[in-house]
Formats: C-alpha cells, sequence, structure tokens
C-alpha cells in the first residue's frame, strides 16, 4: 500500500518545483524513514477504535505507513483518520492516496482531510488549554519546516511558546502534544535545533512538562533523510508520550544512513542525563562514551557566568564597516583578532592578511586590552575539534588599550588583567579537552559555537580551574593530549 503512495509522490516531486514547495516548507518522507516512524509506536494499549491525526499530511505518507500497520492490529476495527493539509497543489494527490487506502481497507478507515492551516485552527483551544478539544490516539507527522515573522500569524496564535521569530515545525510540535489523549503517543520527524539555546525554551518547557520523551532516533549522516529532496538539514525522530510519569529511560537510536534502518545503534540512557538543567536542554548521547562525558560533567555545577565569566561574540562585523579597517596600525588602529590569528591554541598577530587592523572610536566596536580565551565560531563538519580556542595575554600586546574581534570569534570576558594568567590556561584545558569537545558536539549538533550554549556548560570552581591553568603553564604544552591528561586528573581526584 506504501510503496503505491511513495511512487505517486515522486511523480508529483518531479513535476513541481522545489522553488514553489519550500513556500509551504514541505519536504516528503521517504519510504524507509515513514515505515520506520510507524513501526515505534506501541500498539498494547490501543482499543478497537483508533483516532489518527497528521498534521501537515502533504501527500500521506506518513498516515499511510501508520494505516498499513494498523491494519495488521487485529484489535483495530476502525480507524478514523483526521489530515490537515492547506496546499492546493498536493490536496488532490492526497485524496487519491487516502482513497486508494480506503479501498483496500474497505469499512475499517474513515478519513477526513481539512483543508485549514492547522496551526489557526488549533491554537484556540491550545492557549485556553481547552480539555474537551479533539483528542487523539496517535499523531504523527513531518511538519513544515520553514521560518515564519515574529509578526505572523502563526506565531501570535501560539505566542506562550513563541520566542523572536519562530519556525513552523516546533508549533506542530506543541500542538500535536496537545491534541494527544492521555497517556498517547505521537512519534515526529523534526530538525534538531530545537533540542539546546534560548531561542527554543519557551517551546521545551511546554513540550517536555506536558508530555515525556521516550525514544529518539538520530541520522549520523545528514543526506537522504527526504527521498527525492537535497536536505542538509540536522533532522531527528521523536517518540513522546502526553503523560506526566518520567520514564526511568530514554531509548536514543542511530543510523549511519539516512534510509537504513537495519543497523543501529541502541542506547538505553537515563531520562535526568538526556533532559537536563533550567534550560532543559536535550542532550543526545549516540554511544557509552558519550553517556559517560554527560555524567562526568552534569557533576559540576558552576558556570562561566556563575564565576563572574561570560562568552560573548565578536564584536566588528568587518565587511559592515569596512571603512574603519587597515593594513596598518596607523591613525591609532587597534588589532582586530580574526580566525586566522588563533593558531595552535595561541593568538599570532599580525599574520599579513589584509585589514587585520581597526580605527574607529565607536564603542560598540571595542573592548579593552585584557586577557581572553577566544573561540572560534565556525568550523567545518568534518574538522577533528567542534571547539577551537586560543590563549590572548594583554601583556603581549601592552601598546593598546584596547582591540577588537570579528564576529567569527567567540571570546571569554570578565577575565580581568588582575585576575591571575593562569585562569586562562585553565579555561584553555577545558575547551581544548576531548571532555568538552564531545560535550559540546552533544549538545549542539551544528557547525556554530553558540556563545548561549557555552554560558550554559558546567565548569568547575574557579580555584580549580586556575589549579589547572598552573599545571598547563608549568608544562608549557597547550596540546590536546596534555590538557586531557591534566582535566583527567582533576576528575579522579574529585
Amino acid at each position: 500500500m506504501l510503496e503505491a503512495v511513495v511512487v505517486k509522490t515522486n511523480e508529483y516531486i518531479e513535476n513541481m518545483p522545489k522553488a514553489q514547495r519550500k513556500l509551504y516548507g514541505q519536504f516528503f518522507t521517504s519510504l524507509q524513514t515513514a515505515r520506520f516512524m510507524a513501526e515505534m509506536y506501541d500498539f498494547t494499549k490501543l482499543s478497537s477504535r483508533v483516532k489518527v491525526l497528521d498534521a501537515g499530511a502533504g501527500s500521506g505518507i506518513l498516515a499511510c505507513a501508520l494505516l498499513e500497520r494498523l491494519a495488521q492490529e487485529k484489535i483495530v476495527e476502525k480507524i478514523e483518520l483526521v489530515c490537515y493539509e492547506n496546499d492546493d497543489n498536493v490536496i488532490s494527490l492526497l485524496k487519491e492516496n487516502l482513497l486508494y487506502c480506503q479501498q483496500i481497507m474497505q469499512e475499517k478507515l474513515a478519513f477526513e482531510i481539512r483543508e485549514e492551516n492547522y496551526i489557526l485552527t488549533e491554537s484556540v483551544d491550545f492557549n485556553f488549554a481547552n480539555e474537551n478539544a479533539e483528542k487523539y490516539d496517535l499523531v504523527i507527522g513531518n511538519p513544515p519546516y520553514m521560518k515564519i515573522a515574529k509578526a505572523a500569524k502563526e506565531a501570535k496564535a501560539m505566542s506562550a511558546v513563541c520566542y523572536g521569530a519562530p519556525n513552523l515545525y516546533f508549533l506542530f510540535a506543541a500542538l500535536g502534544l496537545f491534541n494527544l489523549k492521555n497517556n498517547a503517543e505521537m512519534v515526529y520527524i523534526i530538525p534538531r535545533s530545537w533540542t539546546s539555546g534560548a531561542y527554543f525554551k519557551r517551546f521545551r518547557e511546554y513540550f517536555l512538562s506536558e508530555g515525556r520523551l521516550t525514544q529518539v532516533h538520530l541520522f549520523v549522516s545528514r543526506d537522504k533523510v527526504f527521498d527525492k529532496e537535497s536536505v542538509l538539514q540536522e533532522t531527528m525522530i521523536i517518540k513522546a508520550c502526553r503523560t506526566q510519569e518520567t520514564p526511568a529511560t530514554i531509548k536514543i537510536t542511530s543510523s549511519v544512513s539516512g534510509n537504513d534502518f537495519s543497523k543501529q545503534q541502541v542506547l538505553h540512557v537515563p531520562y535526568d542525563v538526556v533532559v537536563n538543567g533550567e534550560n532543559l536542554y536535550v542532550y543526545l548521547p549516540t554511544n557509552e562514551q558519550e553517556v559517560e562525558v554527560l555524567q562526568t560533567m552534569q557533576q559540576w555545577h558552576n558556570t562561566l557566568p556563575s564565576l563572574g565569566m561570560k562568552m560573548k561574540t565578536g564584536l566588528t562585523v568587518d565587511f559592515r564597516n569596512y571603512e574603519y579597517l587597515q593594513d596598518t596600525a596607523e591613525n591609532e588602529a587597534v588589532p582586530l583578532i580574526y580566525p586566522q590569528h588563533l593558531q595552535q591554541g595561541r593568538v599570532v598577530f599580525p599574520v599579513q592578511r589584509e585589514k587585520e587592523y581597526i580605527a574607529t572610536n565607536k564603542a560598540g566596536l571595542l573592548q579593552k586590552n585584557e586577557n581572553y580565551l577566544f573561540v572560534k565560531r565556525f568550523t567545518a563538519k568534518e574538522e577533528h575539534r567542534r571547539l577551537q580556542s586560543a590563549i590572548y595575554l594583554a601583556k603581549n600586546f601592552a601598546d593598546y588599550v584596547n582591540i577588537s574581534t570579528q564576529n567569527k570569534i567567540n571570546f571569554i570576558d570578565g577575565i580581568t588583567i588582575d585576575l591571575s594568567e593562569c585562569l586562562v590556561y585553565g579555561l584553555y584545558v577545558l575547551f581544548n579537552s576531548t571532555l568538552y569537545d564531545i560535550y559540546y558536539r552533544i549538545l549542539n549538533g551544528s557547525t556554530q559555537v553558540n556563545s548561549t550554549e557555552v554560558n550554559t556548560m558546567p565548569v568547575p570552581c574557579l580555584e580549580d580551574i586556575q589549579n589547572m591553568g598552573k599545571k598547563l603553564m608549568q608544562a608549557d604544552d597547550l596540546s590536546e593530549s596534555k590538557c586531557d591528561e591534566i582535566l583527567e586528573v582533576y576528575c579522579e581526584q574529585n
């Protein structure tokens, strides 16, 4: 049944320009992914009548995958399927596919297509927490992936879970959970971006308080998650239950190839290791080593801000301030630190690149010449390390009162000159260690180092960081292996 639906969908994809589908954030699920998602449900609690929701149904691939599995359940006598879809281009195909399924399943299936905006239709009940709202036994979805303006109708309709300009996918996920019956399950394929950061905090607070994650599937490779589509979005599949009971563990599976689920790694991770901290970040380990990293890090309860420091983004967007940039130190220009200046743990300046000085009195582009730890904001996915840092000591640039930083690097502020230099070295031990690099990769699937997330990372106390810095200074070795050695001894002693 599902194969026929996918064949028709592929014909639609080939005849509908991607630019047109992108207007709706429309990416179609592959056959293998749809079947895998349908298999994730626990059907042991189903009754003879089952009500199913697929919001943003597209051509009906996910709905049909679920119907295909439900058709094999002897206890299920009647299936009521509700599909929301407001893209006029695909509605006729959706109807055709569901009629085909109904022809096969006969009186067992009744379906309804609501040609409405799911968010605007259901958000009224959501905002008033109307428990008499329509509820479902099973919710499945591949919601639209599309950023919308904060003034958009959908964003205003669900302001309780929005911060800034939201993405439609997490509005669908929030409503999907709301539309579940108590103890019922939803399975969604969504981007990974919601798992951390301030941008999604309101959504996480709602989603992880009203429901509980029970399973997560990760794709090690980003390609071919969506058949016939060129999508490099970091995606994941989540299964959540609408319940207040927290499970002991979360099942985390991962597959190397987007469409091959036959070879999976399987972990059962303590719930509070995955969902942790006051920001309710969702940490996604893929092996036992990463679980151990999380457990080690979560023993520490300090953060950079709690110790009087903070990671910030570099101040100068060079191409927007080009008139202030210079090739030399003339006209009272000061160093402008770029990623190219961060070399093997130290700041090497100058490096004879163009425009590595800036001459300006604009306060927003200048910072005091103090001790800093610099960290690159962007790295390539294939690079060995995500966290690439370098020590900056003010005494090495004693001719300058101020410096500036290009916005493709981050810097840890608050390491004033009156504090010991060993604090900078101690921070370098942390950020250049394998432990912290693995932790950040678990925390954030992208190649960008986000200062907001770094400021939530656990760190040891100030005295311990300084002591680690002293050992690094004595060793005069800035290698990753030396940082690992120093941090490992600290962890063993504590």
